[in-house]
């Protein structure tokens, strides 16, 4: 490790990426502490304290939300409008088209529709989170000037840290979005360490032992996850074109375990963010009723094991929801076909994608499963321990922390690697 370290810094070209890299999230890291006026900071961090889903939504922003900065959003829209245009790609075959038929043109369009999608959303979203926080109390009264000016600020914010984003693609040295969320969950985690020893209770030496393994145990199981697979056999037939002698080789289809990553996590926090969300706004209406009514929900999504369990059960389904958008057996069947290449004992064409839905659905249980017990692995940790300040360094954290790390160091060893062999 140290000497690919050493290698990375003694090649100019790369070494001027990464710390042109470093230079960006430094950028990202000072603008996420400027907070917008008129928050008040101990009603904030009270409510953060309390609400261990917000938390998790914290992640995605990169930690500018727990600070109500410029940037409270993150790159969360942009996540959002791009996980909308692939699923629209399912639904309007012409998107589809644009996408995999027009080859780079078509994804520079495909690209530009989702950046022009996320500025709606940003809106949308800072608005609702204006709203919250001011029926928590957190935020005082805003004239129309004031609130828009902030709404304006927070998407200005969530454009310029995608253009960050992509800046840092564009290198080639891990995904940009990815790398933010990544330093913001980074960056957080001495101030949640500090918050663990300012509290320490030598009484509680065994439950900190169990949190420290249970860490441990999560980081293990993230990496096995991550990198494991299933690999499904695959033999090309032998052609012969004159005197010379095609295919008869063999060779493997990888099918991973989690193949939809922290995607499904997203869409369930989304889903169950929005009823929250609109208790709140409508707890305040005049109409008893209506009020009532959403009181009761609010408190309904306060339990947080009820919470918990219906989180489970969406991570689940969204995970086979997305790992069948991004895997389409019929379509892998008919590209094997068109190459000439089978699955031993399995017959080309329907039976061979009906052997590739039995076997990816059988996968994805176990990573569905996974993805769910890390997902409600915060609202575990702290119904059991009673202990806040660990929650952000377990779970969707750490999950989002090692496919960052080891999706970056393999990206970093095949430029070592393509580089060897241009000197050799």
């Amino acid at each position: 490790m140290i000497d690919k370290i050493t290698q990375i810094f003694k090649i100019k070209e790369l070494r001027g990426k990464v710390i042109f890299i470093l230079a960006l999230l430094v950028v990202f890291r000072l603008i996420s502490n400027i907070p917008v006026p008129g928050v008040d900071q101990a009603q904030l961090r009270n409510f953060f304290d309390n609400n261990q889903f917000f938390g998790m939504l914290n992640l995605f922003s990169g930690g500018g939300l727990s600070s109500i900065s410029i940037v409270m959003l993150g790159v969360g829209p942009y996540i959002t409008a791009s996980i909308i245009m692939q699923l629209l790609t399912m639904i309007v075959p012409r998107l589809e088209q644009i996408y995999k038929e027009e080859g780079e043109a078509g994804r520079q369009k495909f690209n530009q529709w989702t950046r022009w999608i996320t500025v709606p959303l940003a809106g949308m979203q800072t608005f609702g989170m204006i709203s919250l926080f001011k029926s928590q109390g957190i935020m005082g009264a805003l004239s129309p000037f004031e609130l828009t000016s902030i709404i304006v600020t927070a998407i200005a914010g969530t454009i310029f840290l995608m253009w960050l984003g992509e800046l840092i693609t564009e290198k080639n040295i891990g995904n940009g979005v990815s790398l933010i969320i990544f330093a913001g969950i980074v960056a957080g985690m001495p101030a949640s360490v500090s918050r663990l020893f300012s509290t320490w209770d030598s009484s509680q030496l065994f439950t900190y032992l169990i949190l420290g393994a249970l860490v441990v145990l999560s980081i293990a199981a993230v990496v096995a996850v991550t990198e494991g697979q299933r690999n499904i056999p695959v033999s090309y037939a032998k052609r012969i074109r004159g005197n010379r002698t095609y295919g008869g080789t063999s060779t493997h289809l990888p099918l991973r375990v989690n193949q939809a990553g922290v995607i499904p996590i997203i869409f369930a926090m989304s889903i169950m963010l929005f009823p929250g969300m609109i208790a709140n706004f409508l707890a305040q209406s005049q109409n008893t009723v209506v009020a009532s009514f959403a009181r009761s929900v609010g408190t309904f999504f306060q339990n947080q094991w009820i919470y918990a369990g219906l989180y489970f059960v969406l991570v689940v389904a969204f995970t086979y929801f997305y790992t069948a958008v991004v895997f389409d057996p019929h379509k892998i069947s008919e590209n094997l076909q068109k190459q000439g290449g089978y699955i031993p004992g399995i017959r080309p064409g329907t039976s061979t994608a009906e052997h590739l839905y039995f076997i990816i659905n059988r996968v994805t249980l176990a990573g569905a499963i996974f993805l769910g017990v890390i997902a409600i692995l915060p609202f575990a940790v702290q119904g059991f321990f009673n202990i806040g300040s660990m929650v952000s360094i377990g779970g969707t954290s750490i999950l989002i922390v090692v496919s960052v790390v080891i999706e970056t160091v393999k990206q970093i060893e095949g430029q070592l690697v393509m580089r060897d062999y241009e000197g050799f």
